[in-house]
């Protein structure tokens, strides 16, 4: 923005245009020499350097991984001490954590770090020495790298789905409890995180089922962390999508609680009041009201279900108006939420 474009001169461009076509007839001509190579299962060093030059220029040709991981298995590996091994993988790594640095959402990096890791073999030997040594030591340090890809860009998903995996894998499992703080820093520092809201989400329930948290006392403290959320970014879906998880956890840990139902309902229209014509607020009261309707009914009344009903209609034909691109799907849920009132009724 703002710099003035410089018009090439023809002779310019035609150099250009003859580095380019110089540089992709050396690119396919190194990419059949090594499909060749792979077709004729050569695993020499020389086809395991091919692959070096070829993976620095393109990370994303998923080929080449598979045949240099094929030549690692039958050739470098059968003939080289646990040692060596491991310096090889270590030697991976480090070569992939460059090619992350330019290109940190491309699969077959990260799939070929994991399959890294998976070779380990047990170790450092000797005596008292620990089987698990080199894994915790690579593992540990998958953990910090993972951690220094989510501090440049803390919505990768591609590092959040390697982060667990990292976790669940460890040799010796970190507490859960840490997770769990760092899924708080991470919201914290931005409530849009949607993947450190997802993260929690797997978090909590490991948590409550080992009683190291209260599920009450904790669930309390979630709701308030979430209306802060709510009242900061109305219109930030991440929010609403964990906070509909957090309710459907009363039903799974502590049976259905119309209580609390009837709670966020008030609590999400005194929000609307001050956010008038935030969709995301009109949907969850939507969602929550006929989850209310549905599950209580009978302690609700008629009288209560219906006025439920007519203004989750009401809010619906808002929505219409609103978000006309989903007009369809805001009927359809009004036609639902009808044929479901009849059916109770004529089931008396």
């Amino acid at each position: 923005h703002g710099v003035s474009r410089v018009k090439q001169s023809q002779a310019a461009l035609e150099a250009k245009r003859r580095r380019e076509r110089a540089k992709l007839k050396e690119y396919l001509a190194l990419s059949d020499e090594i499909l060749s190579r792979k077709r004729r299962n050569d695993w020499s060093t020389e086809s395991l350097d091919l692959t070096t030059k070829m993976l620095q220029i393109n990370p994303e040709f998923y080929t080449v991984w598979n045949y240099r991981r094929d030549i690692y298995l039958n050739a470098v590996f059968p003939n080289r001490t646990p040692e060596q091994i491991n310096e090889t993988l270590e030697k991976d790594l480090v070569m992939t954590t460059i090619a992350l640095k330019a290109h940190p959402k491309i699969y077959w990096i990260w799939n070929h770090r994991r399959w890294c890791l998976e070779q380990t073999p047990d170790g450092p030997g000797g005596e008292g020495g620990d089987p698990h040594g080199w894994r915790m030591k690579n593992w540990k340090q998958e953990l910090f790298v993972v951690g220094k890809m989510l501090d440049v860009d803390a919505r990768n998903f591609h590092a959040w789905n390697y982060r667990r995996y990292v976790l669940t894998s460890m040799p010796v499992k970190k507490p859960d409890i840490d997770e769990f703080a760092y899924t708080t820093k991470k919201i914290q520092a931005s409530f849009s995180n949607f993947s450190a809201w997802h993260q929690r989400s797997k978090i909590y329930p490991l948590l409550w089922e080992s009683n190291v948290l209260d599920h009450k006392k904790s669930r309390e403290e979630e709701f308030e962390l979430v209306r802060n959320a709510m009242y900061t970014d109305p219109e930030d879906q991440s929010v609403w999508v964990y906070h509909r998880w957090l309710v459907g956890t009363t039903h799974v840990f502590l049976g259905e609680d119309a209580d609390l139902l009837k709670r966020e309902i008030q609590a999400i229209k005194e929000l609307l009041e001050e956010e008038a014509g935030s969709k995301w607020c009109m949907e969850s009261l939507v969602h929550y009201q006929t989850l209310l309707v549905r599950c209580h009914y009978a302690a609700l009344g008629d009288e209560e279900c219906e006025r439920l009903r007519a203004n989750t209609l009401e809010l619906l034909q808002q929505l219409e108006v609103l978000d006309p691109l989903r007009r369809q799907r805001y009927r359809d849920l009004g036609e639902c939420s009808i044929r479901h009132e009849s059916y109770r009724r004529l089931c008396g």
